[in-house]
């Protein structure tokens, strides 16, 4: 695939993956729409790449609201008349421990990591099949492979997310429209910076976008990295519960 003239839309755009994404996506010669919460970082990172060739248009939304979502999907359209590539990244997370648990922070981790993305997707399917093409790329996560202690809502929603496009793929699948799962292990971003805990097998923010791009590009179903993570993620997903438990336990 090649984004040359393509219309790319990246949610989450402000920071992280997200922002690592349009910075290399600007010099693709593509149409860029970037939305997130905090539009004084898009507006700032698109005086950033606005001499890579590319065109970019920033718009304030909040993935969870659905009204929100609509309106800059309308916005764009306006402007680039179509989108060939939805890169749904927006993402939170929170260490909770179970002292602590409460439904509120269940729900808000699952109105981003979860119903944001389905937000997206309702309104773009339609069109996709219309037209017998388009992409939607989700950003899960590897922790979805099991669920790690004071990250169960995280875990939970990544999961969710995770089979939710996976089943998006099978009956899209004869429509022409591709669905691409990305499955980062912890990338170093201001989201794992707030991390009090061991991180293996971190890796950068450039070669993790290398990576989802050269994915993307190769149109690949599943776009998991780093390989240490990779394997250690199939291992736990293999392993019996009861010792998955004791060690989870013993590294908490």
């Amino acid at each position: 695939m090649n984004f040359n003239k393509k219309t790319i839309l990246i949610t989450g755009a402000s920071s992280g993956i997200g922002r690592g994404l349009a910075s290399a996506l600007a010099a693709e010669k593509c149409n860029l729409v970037l939305l997130a919460r905090r539009k004084e970082l898009l507006d700032q990172l698109a005086i950033t790449i606005k001499d890579k060739g590319s065109s970019v248009l920033t718009l304030k939304c909040d993935v969870a609201n659905k009204e929100e979502v609509r309106s800059c999907i309308n916005e764009s359209l306006k402007q680039f008349e179509n989108i060939d590539i939805a890169i749904l990244n927006s993402g939170i997370g929170k260490n909770i421990e179970v002292q602590n648990l409460n439904a509120a922070d269940a729900k808000n981790i699952f109105d981003v990591n979860f119903f944001g993305v389905i937000n997206f997707v309702e309104l773009f399917i339609p069109e996709f099949i219309k037209n017998k093409q388009g992409m939607i790329v989700g950003v899960s996560s590897l922790a979805e492979t099991r669920g790690f202690a004071k990250s169960g809502f995280y875990c939970a929603s990544k999961s969710a997310l995770s089979i939710f496009l996976e089943s998006l793929r099978v009956e899209l699948k004869q429509y022409g429209v591709k669905v691409i799962t990305v499955k980062p292990g912890f990338v170093r971003t201001p989201m794992t910076d707030k991390n009090n805990f061991k991180m293996p097998f971190i890796i950068n923010l450039d070669k993790a976008v290398r990576i989802i791009l050269n994915g993307i590009k190769k149109e690949k179903r599943i776009i998991q990295f780093p390989l240490p993570t990779v394997i250690g993620a199939k291992l736990l997903k293999i392993m019996p519960d009861i010792l998955f438990e004791y060690l989870a336990q013993k590294g908490q």
